[in-house]
């Protein structure tokens, strides 16, 4: 034989010439297109503009999308050979029937693709098609054309290929045959038997094949096929094969295409499956089987038949495959529970695992939503994105932050793309880290993201892979199958505590800003709802729950990992910010009158046409200043319930005039920019002193005679840094500059009442920001509320805080808890962790006394040594090139307090500053509910320990029953008395998926004692 590598590619020669010769076209197809600027239906498919197309001619521009009718003469009968269609229109395609359901579909195979993982284009359409209608010697085939490839580019919109051709089906079959030996043979040792053999017999073969003949392809087939023959003996590893077709709901394209692209790529399946009986297929997100079942009710109906027949697998526990980082902890127990549900009600099937393949993170607080959900797995490969440190296993228990854990596994492979090709099985026996204690790995082949799915080729390929000598055995079964093998070697795997932090992605704790505001306050909207939904029932009014449940859906897909993100193109935004906006007016709306429903209900002591009811969804007393008819009040309501208030009572009452703090602004209408100025702002607690560009030149706190500022440096200095990357990432050293100041323009005196406070109007670039930095009576919290109309291109806007606080650790709240990371950079994986996660608030604390940083609707946080840093905004260009270039409104807070941030109890703090009182106005009651009037104030649900929360109040999913979901806040155990507002007459502890686990004692019908284990989740069933 030749000298290896001249044999090498001699054989890869051969390869390409068998590849080029299946297909040999003998007709063009005439081609006819209906063009639309958006998709139109089957019945309305020639209402666009009409289009005759050869090849090569351009057909649309991006977005554009079309109904083609293809049209060519039967070919003569009487012939062995196979005819097919060959169609590639530059972009992607759906073969419809008859009646218009989706048939197959068909993707340009010019989609940008790392193309090592296969390729993505399909193009083949056998003549006995389904979609296909044959009338006097001519065939006919419609398609619903979308013109862009799988990622949302635009490649052309031209028409590549519209051929009638014939299928050498004898050369596929040898093609397949020579690809799977020649790949093997390349990935096993060099010089070994199993490798001559096979290059040997491929070599054979090739001498044999100088012209594709019949007679010359059956003796080259006959030579491989004792090589193609040959088993493996005992097998050390085991590999589970699932067809995959990852498609996201959202990314480089409207959530309109998303719809178009699961009928495109399940129809595909369905065809597969006809021509392949061991092909098994698995797809995730409820949401997109619920578009099928909309949009397209036959093909979804043979999706279920195939799932009845266990070789289409529903995966995964969630309504998308969400973000876990900016989620709120009851959105997380929502994708759960309606997503277990539909899958249950759809198909009858009890979901066991998290099926999350791309997502920019894990957080910690997800095992135990998992465990008390009977979730007991979760599939991922994304760790394997980390730029610093390799994760150190593919199968391992990961441990929450209450000590759950779920036995979670990585694909070796580190992709949802395998080709299914012999370089895929070696790579996982190679690669896979935990092979010396397991002998199970999984494998997801396909064409994802975009969808698509699998292909003929992985198919094929998979076939000869079953048993192959030099190749770790493959067996096609669903990934279910796979983790209880898996689960059986469970005692043997290490265990990782805590988050699964991606080193990579950072810039999506921030970009999208209006995204994330919008999240935030629609998680807050609907929890008020609920508990006022829950209150206003007791009352005769009907719970809306379908409401709610439609409301809760449309959140839940807007936190898609590439949606609430910020990771999407523009239309995305452009589209959902209307929705979400649409959304909280609805909420809000509904909450204005639930609470107005229950105010006619409530007895007033003073018949007073200036009373307002004060509702209070916190499980905790609430003192705080309202401004009601003209007047500052402080009001003190009780724990998840209300109080009335009356101008004639006997309370604190402020005018406009403040007392007890004051601004030192005497300059202010002179030159605010006199080098030598500083003002001051003050209250009972704090002194706050500025310098004249508006920076924190010290905080004071009066009680401890603590100063908060390190000396010398600024607090919320507000810095404008250099951000070149996109969506996703910015450079790990952008603090290497000092950042650009903002210039200020401006400032001004603010008093109302109890607060008091400076105007600080600063321009940079294109951009203006104004931010009222304001002090309370009564409290150690200094607001920063800010207006920003961000211009800027390549930038991003952080402040941040350097306190006189010495510790390793900061503190930082995730959903159901907190977690503490380093502010040291000891390590490499400390380094890596430079932008963290957080929700309503970070702290710093010594022993005795901290500082935490609050905010209503951000999640990028920064804390090194002594400094804490929040970012604010960032203008990336990439996938959406003008992120961000708009009008912003969000308030952060730095509140300094006594003992650390258990002691001070700052998850109050946070909920307070995200969950404002609400206000009703008391007036007659408009129907006779005298007997029934409520009393003048009233706690419905109050705990009596201060560690913990009432995360959620709902209604019960399939009963009359109300929901309470409570979590233990500081990491320790805590036993307490939980009072209900009711008479209940039964309580039973539930899971998150609301099923029974015990009954509880209830004392006089009222009170619940309930013991917690650190940040443990216990969910309640109130009956009566």
């Amino acid at each position: 034989m030749p000298y290896e590598p001249i044999r090498l590619g001699h054989l890869n020669q051969m390869l390409s010439k068998l590849r080029e010769a299946i297909y040999e076209p003998i007709a063009k197809l005439n081609v006819t297109a209906w063009v639309t600027p958006e998709p139109v239906s089957f019945e309305e498919r020639m209402s666009g503009q009409k289009i005759t197309l050869s090849q090569g001619e351009r057909w649309g521009k991006l977005w554009d999308c079309a109904w083609f009718c293809f049209t060519a003469s039967i070919p003569p009968s009487g012939s062995d050979a196979k005819a097919v269609l060959l169609l590639d229109v530059n972009g992607e395609l759906c073969l419809v029937d008859q009646e218009g359901t989706p048939v197959q579909g068909l993707t340009t195979i010019n989609s940008e693709f790392e193309f090592t993982l296969g390729l993505p284009g399909k193009r083949v359409v056998e003549l006995d098609h389904s979609s296909i209608t044959v009338t006097d010697g001519t065939f006919q085939l419609w398609a619903d054309a979308g013109n862009n490839d799988l990622f949302g580019k635009y490649q052309g919109g031209t028409v590549k290929e519209a051929m009638l051709a014939i299928c050498h089906e004898d050369i596929r079959s040898l093609y397949y045959d020579t690809e799977v030996l020649l790949e093997t043979a390349e990935h096993l040792p060099v010089n070994t038997a199993r490798r001559e053999r096979i290059l040997q017999s491929l070599y054979d073969a090739s001498i044999v094949l100088t012209e594709f003949t019949p007679d010359r392809i059956h003796r080259a087939k006959l030579l491989l096929n004792e090589q193609l023959s040959r088993r493996g003996g005992d097998p050390v590893l085991n590999i589970s094969a699932v067809g995959h077709a990852h498609i996201d709901l959202a990314w480089l394209w409207p959530i309109r295409e998303t719809i178009r692209k699961g009928a495109r790529t399940f129809s595909t399946v369905l065809r597969m499956m006809e021509r392949y009986p061991d092909y098994v297929f698995g797809a995730s997100q409820p949401q997109l089987y619920d578009w099928m079942k909309q949009h397209y009710p036959k093909l979804y109906d043979q999706i279920k038949e195939r799932v009845q027949e266990g070789r289409w697998e529903p995966q995964g526990a969630m309504w998308v495959e969400s973000d876990t980082n900016v989620p709120g902890g009851e959105s997380l127990v929502r994708q759960i529970l309606y997503g277990k549900r539909y899958f249950q009600q759809e198909f009858g099937m009890e979901m066991k695992s998290l099926w999350m393949p791309d997502v920019f993170g894990y957080s910690a607080s997800l095992p135990q939503l998992l465990k008390k959900s009977g979730v007991d797995y979760m599939m991922t490969q994304k760790l394997s994105w980390s730029e610093y440190n390799r994760h150190p296993h593919h199968s391992f228990l990961w441990e929450g932050i209450d000590g759950s854990s779920v036995l979670t596994h990585m694909p070796p492979e580190d992709t949802y793309n395998s080709p299914a090709a012999p370089r895929s099985i070696a790579k996982a026996e190679r690669e896979y880290l935990d092979k010396n204690v397991s002998s199970h790995a999984l494998m997801l082949f396909g064409i994802g993201d975009g969808g698509g799915g699998p292909g003929e080729e992985h198919l094929e390929r998979l076939e000869r892979e079953k048993n192959l000598l030099g190749l770790a055995p493959v067996v096609q079964e669903p990934s279910w199958k796979f983790f209880e093998r898996l689960n059986e070697e469970r005692e043997r795997f290490q265990t990782w505590r805590g988050e699964l932090y991606l080193e990579k992605h950072q810039g999506t704790l921030t970009s999208q800003a209006r995204s994330k505001w919008y999240n935030r306050k629609m998680e807050k909207a609907l929890r008020e709802l609920e508990f006022a939904a829950v209150l206003a029932a007791r009352m005769g009014k009907s719970y809306p729950a379908e409401t709610l449940e439609t409301i809760w859906k449309e959140v839940l897909l807007y936190q898609f990992h590439d949606i609430l993100p910020g990771s999407s193109i523009k239309r995305v935004y452009d589209e959902s910010l209307i929705r979400y906006e649409a959304l909280l007016q609805q909420t809000e709306g509904m909450i204005t009158e639930t609470y107005s429903y229950i105010t006619d209900y409530i007895s007033s002591q003073e018949e007073s046409s200036n009373s307002t009811v004060v509702f209070n969804s916190l499980p905790w007393e609430r003192q705080e200043w309202l401004h009601l008819h003209g007047r500052w009040h402080k009001v003190q309501v009780p724990s998840m319930g209300y109080t009335v208030v009356s101008d004639h009572e006997d309370q604190e009452v402020m005018g406009e005039i403040a007392t007890g703090i004051e601004t030192d602004v005497a300059a202010l209408e002179t030159d605010f920019r006199d080098t030598a100025k500083e003002y001051s702002m003050e209250n009972d607690i704090l002194i706050v002193k500025f310098d004249p560009n508006g920076g924190i030149t010290s905080i004071l706190d009066k009680l401890e005679s603590r100063e908060i500022i390190l000396q010398g440096q600024r607090g919320n200095d507000l810095r404008v840094y250099h951000d070149e990357g996109d969506a996703w990432d910015f450079r790990h050293d952008y603090s290497a500059q000092v950042g650009m100041p903002l210039i200020l323009n401006d400032i001004h005196e603010f008093r109302d009442g109890p607060r008091v406070g400076l105007v600080f109007d600063y321009s940079y670039g294109e951009s203006s920001l104004t931010q009222t930095v304001i002090l309370t009576e009564g409290s150690r919290r200094i607001d920063f509320e800010t207006v920003v109309d961000w211009q800027e291109y390549g930038k991003m806007l952080r402040t941040s805080f350097p306190v006189q606080i010495r510790t390793d650790q900061v503190h930082c709240e995730i959903q159901f808890g907190s977690l503490s990371r380093p502010t040291h950079r000891n390590t490499m994986w400390d380094f890596a962790k430079d932008e963290i996660c957080a929700h309503q608030w970070v702290d710093i604390s010594e022993p005795d006394y901290g500082v935490a940083l609050l905010n209503d609707c951000k999640y990028g946080h920064r804390a090194i040594n002594n400094v804490l840093d929040l970012h604010l905004l960032r203008s990336s260009s990439y996938p959406d090139p003008v992120a961000d270039r708009a009008e912003h409104q969000f308030t952060y807070s730095l509140y300094p307090h006594q003992g650390n941030h258990v002691q001070a109890e700052i998850y109050r703090r946070g909920n307070e500053l995200n969950i404002p009182l609400r206000l009703s106005s008391l007036s007659a009651p408009s129907m006779d509910v005298e007997e029934e009037k409520l009393p003048y104030t009233k706690a419905f649900l109050q705990p009596d320990h201060p560690h913990i929360m009432v995360e959620s109040i709902k209604k019960a999913e399939d009963s009359n029953d109300i929901i309470v979901r409570l979590y233990e806040t500081s990491g320790t155990r805590v036993k307490t008395k939980l009072s209900i507002g009711w008479n209940a007459e039964e309580v039973w502890e539930v899971d998150l998926m609301e099923n029974n686990i015990s009954s509880l004692e209830l004392q006089d019908q009222s009170d619940v004692v309930l013991s917690f284990t650190p940040f443990e989740i216990i969910s309640l069933r109130l009956k009566g």
